[in-house]
């Protein structure tokens, strides 16, 4: 697809009700607080990489479905819209968030179904940084922590907004373009094996979610 990405403010092919809907967040606290008030898209019928136009229509979404909507919203109000993968061992499920900076630190902006993996405040100086805040609370359903890398911030302006914006189909194309950006470890193989698993207690409370899938159903793929 031909695209040239422009510094002034976006085509992004958008209706006028789905600009207004995205015109109203303009901080990344309304941003927060539309994706939190999002269902969780629990991929019911089999794995979803939703555009923001989808998002809108659908009215759900998970992890980097939230993203590409935080994005969007950052960059029609003059963020760049950056996005931002977290890596984690084969046996869980990876994150993304969007990202925004102010005084020069990094915040986060996240749809997760768990308390722990959501907004993070611009008070981290670097990425890494960043990254660590989520590592605790990071695990999977045994309590082995399972983060282990993070990417470079992956600018969604290098990509056509046909790719994630309005993408009638799977937003492939952008998904595989994220995850296959530089990453960095977080931990090196021997700190991984050393890593103490977290408390029958600290377990029961990562259970908890805002949006319950229903009994019978497989765990989604992210978020």
């Amino acid at each position: 697809m031909a695209w040239r990405a422009t510094t002034g403010p976006p085509d992004l092919g958008l209706s006028p009700g789905e600009h207004a809907t995205l015109a109203k967040l303009d901080t990344p606290l309304r941003i927060q607080a539309f994706v939190d008030a999002l269902p969780i898209n629990h991929e019911l019928d089999g794995e979803t990489l939703s555009s923001v136009r989808d998002v809108l229509r659908l009215r759900r979404a998970h992890c980097i479905e939230g993203a590409f909507v935080a994005a969007c919203a950052l960059w029609l109000h003059g963020s760049p819209p950056l996005v931002w993968h977290l890596g984690c061992a084969a046996r869980d499920w990876p994150h993304v968030v969007a990202l925004f900076r102010r005084g020069g630190c990094w915040g986060a902006i996240s749809k997760s179904n768990h308390a722990a993996l959501r907004y993070r405040d611009p008070v981290y100086r670097t990425l890494r940084e960043l990254a660590m805040s989520y590592f605790h609370e990071y695990c999977d359903d045994a309590g082995t922590k399972t983060l282990r890398s993070y990417s470079i911030a992956f600018d969604l302006r290098r990509l056509d907004p046909r790719t994630w914006v309005t993408c009638p189909t799977q937003c492939r194309m952008a998904h595989d373009a994220l995850a296959d950006a530089r990453h960095y470890a977080l931990v090196t193989p021997g700190q991984a094996r050393a890593l103490a698993p977290r408390s029958t207690f600290e377990r029961r409370a990562a259970r908890t979610v805002e949006y319950p899938r229903p009994v019978g159903t497989r765990r989604p793929r992210s978020g």
